[in-house]
């Protein structure tokens, strides 16, 4: 059965004093049972925030991982690395790691692959930019990034596999996507998945929503059936956003 997520993407954000502030201010707040809370800080505060948070029930994760176990790789982080601090979850293929930094699918499919084989669970993000929801195009983008990182996988892979949709085009644009519209695109992920696996596997799969959510919107958009929870940018450097989103389920 799946489970309601909300996760916190601090991205470049917080040194180790904010960071260990914040924590304290949610450790403060953080008492819901039905919803599993996660933080993901910058790389250099990871074990730090893995250490405050031991004993709670927020789960610290990483914000983005590479596909080799070890190597020339300058500034990157091995999965290995990240299970040997403890975390045991990581994001892969945020838009901004897309747009930035150049990730594509197929190399996207090659992280998925290292994660899964080192036991990480996976909150695996993507979503259409503006031009194609204008085109009409949002379905077919947002299935072929499915298919092309994913599809290679068994069917009991996605017990460790997230699903994040991020509408980009409602991400600082000026637009602004409704709870209807994330509904949309929630039950064509899902009916991806069941054309691909099967009903159970489809029903199974936790699908975040990641297109701005504030406490002013988490109640409506939770409350639709084929949304399982949120991965949150701005509104989790907040303790007091970030908990009132959690408190939106």
């Amino acid at each position: 059965m799946r489970k309601n997520i909300v996760a916190g993407n601090w991205k470049m954000n917080n040194d180790l004093p904010q960071t260990e502030a914040l924590i304290v201010d949610l450790l403060k707040q953080t008492q819901t049972s039905n919803v599993e809370v996660m933080i993901a800080p910058t790389y250099v505060n990871l074990y730090q925030a893995f250490d405050a948070t031991r004993n709670s029930n927020i789960e610290v994760i990483a914000q983005n991982m590479h596909f080799a176990e070890n190597g020339a790789y300058t500034g990157e982080i091995s999965a290995t690395m990240l299970k040997s601090i403890g975390v045991k979850t990581v994001i892969l293929g945020h838009s901004e790691r897309r747009a930035y930094f150049n990730e594509t699918n197929e190399s996207l499919a090659k992280k998925v692959d290292a994660a899964l084989k080192n036991d990480l669970r996976i909150i695996f993000c993507f979503g259409e930019e503006l031009s194609d929801r204008k085109a009409g195009n949002q379905e077919q983008v947002v299935e072929n990034q499915i298919k092309s990182a994913l599809f290679h996988l068994e069917a009991s892979a996605f017990k460790n596999i997230i699903l994040a949709y991020e509408p980009v085009w409602a991400i600082g644009t000026g637009e602004t996507a409704s709870p209807e519209q994330a509904q949309d695109m929630h039950k064509f992920i899902r009916q991806t998945l069941q054309n691909k696996y099967g009903e159970n596997t489809a029903q199974d799969v936790s699908i975040l929503y990641g297109g701005s959510v504030k406490p002013a919107n988490a109640k409506e958009i939770f409350s639709k059936p084929d949304v399982d929870g949120g991965l949150i940018g701005g509104a989790s450097l907040k303790a007091e956003d970030f908990i009132a989103i959690v408190n939106a389920f």
